[in-house]
């Protein structure tokens, strides 16, 4: 899954991501761009076509992020209930420090912009899933977690719990501890999912 992007790329990405954060996607443009790089228009062209190819690599960055984050943050000897905590946790701890992430996947009109933008958002839900699926099975197989629904439709009321929660937050203008509320949603899920 390594996605080839050289240290200037990352550098304009993580600018695009500063101006995502202050202006929204409406504010980033080349132009915008440029001026935050303080670099010619033409010379972000020469390492990027296109605003899209911009948000692109953001989000296949992002991608490569979290399934690098999951495979160090879980370990075989965690129970099911610890990998699920520290899942989310690691989620939320890392976009607190990088908001510009929640602006670029959970932007109104950003779906529909670019069928290019839309695949690569799937991509990224994909890693979630394939990390946080085998945990609820395994929950489930340990008698952690409820067999009264599939894995699959848990996995899918806690990633639509954890993109509301993201939206919110975007919504608040990023005003909110989104750790400590994310702790409670934890804590709310697995009042809901555990074995009773």
């Amino acid at each position: 899954m390594k996605a080839m992007i050289s240290n200037r790329q990352l550098e304009i990405v993580a600018a695009a991501g500063r101006i995502l954060t202050a202006s929204g996607v409406s504010g980033l443009t080349i132009k915008n761009l440029a001026k935050e790089m303080k670099f010619s228009e033409s010379a972000i062209y020469r390492h990027f076509a296109s605003k899209e190819d911009i948000i692109i690599a953001m989000l296949e960055f992002l991608a490569q992020n979290i399934d690098e984050r999951f495979n160090k943050a879980i370990t075989t000897n965690q129970t099911p209930e610890e990998k699920f905590i520290l899942l989310l946790q690691n989620q939320f701890s890392f976009f607190k420090t990088n908001p510009h992430f929640v602006v670029a996947v959970f932007s109104d009109g950003l779906l529909e912009a670019s069928t290019r933008i839309n695949e690569t958002i799937h991509k990224i839900m994909g890693v979630k899933m394939k990390h946080l699926l085998p945990v609820l099975k395994e929950g489930q197989q340990n008698k952690i977690f409820t067999n009264a629904i599939s894995a699959e439709d848990l996995m899918h009321i806690v990633m639509g719990t954890f993109r509301l929660q993201m939206f919110k937050w975007r919504v608040a203008k990023f005003q909110f501890d989104i750790e400590r509320s994310g702790d409670k949603m934890i804590q709310s899920i697995l009042i809901l999912i555990k074995s009773k």
